[in-house]
């Protein structure tokens, strides 16, 4: 398994010379199989799902898309791709509600956006989350502390190895939930949107500071740490200071767990 960094940053998109080397797009990431270059499994859908069409060499998506919650810089992506916009592609798109199409068209329909998601080309199916094996992979979701709707968390587990991602995450919330998704997994990609001096702005919105992440990684015996959902306004040159103390996620790396 490999993991193949679409997007990272998380918010807003962040354009602009500051933030060319570490990547500017949201959170998404495609699940690369030992033995192909070709994802069937893809984690989130925000700006950096246009990204995928590299990996499919022109093809037509044919897999899932798990997404963590709807908030826009997590599904934003979705009308923007033209691998899954295409007739000949098959999409499950698992989304964090037991009525998946009508919450997804609550944030994609006019007067918000020119068409619904009924209006996506290609054989789409709307799911609520769910556990189990998808794309081959065993898959494991459970709702983590985060504010603003339903979130899950999601741990993958097939080649040998597993991983979890939990892109919004609060770890001073104490959820058990998110500690069992991330207990002795090979690498837990983590919500590492704020520094320790942001806490009180972390603690606000739900989200994790750098110090929260690594102190809930050791909790949960995770083998490697490797933060992501950056602050939109955090530049190219303060990533490369904080990547000097942890590993920070870049926009267009590959991961091996």
């Amino acid at each position: 398994m490999r993991l193949a960094m679409l997007g990272v940053r998380g918010s807003t998109p962040a354009p602009g010379p500051e933030f060319v080397r570490w990547g500017g797009h949201t959170s998404c990431v495609a699940v690369l199989p030992d033995d192909s270059t070709v994802p069937a499994l893809v984690l989130d859908a925000g700006t950096g799902l246009r990204g995928l069409g590299a990996l499919l060499g022109g093809a037509p998506f044919r897999g899932s898309v798990l997404v963590t919650h709807l908030h826009w810089d997590h599904v934003q992506g979705l009308p923007f791709c033209p691998p899954l916009d295409h007739p000949g592609a098959r999409v499950d798109l698992y989304l964090p509600s037991p009525r998946p199409l009508e919450t997804l068209t609550r944030v994609m329909s006019p007067p918000h956006f020119p068409i619904t998601p009924g209006g996506l080309a290609g054989a789409w199916r709307f799911l609520p989350s769910a556990c189990g094996v998808i794309e081959g992979y065993a898959v494991t979701v459970a709702e983590i502390s985060h504010k603003g709707g339903t979130t899950h968390g999601i741990r993958v587990e097939g080649d040998g190895v597993a991983i979890a991602y939990l892109p919004d995450h609060a770890p001073q919330a104490g959820c058990a939930a998110a500690a069992e998704l991330a207990a002795g997994v090979d690498l837990l990609l983590h919500d590492g949107q704020f520094l320790p001096g942001e806490q009180a702005t972390a603690d606000a919105y739900g989200h994790s500071t750098v110090a929260d992440a690594v102190a809930f990684a050791a909790r949960c015996g995770a083998r490697r740490l490797v933060l992501t959902h950056h602050a939109p306004a955090r530049t190219d040159d303060a990533l490369d200071v904080l990547a000097k103390e942890v590993e920070v996620a870049r926009q267009g790396d590959v991961l091996i767990p």
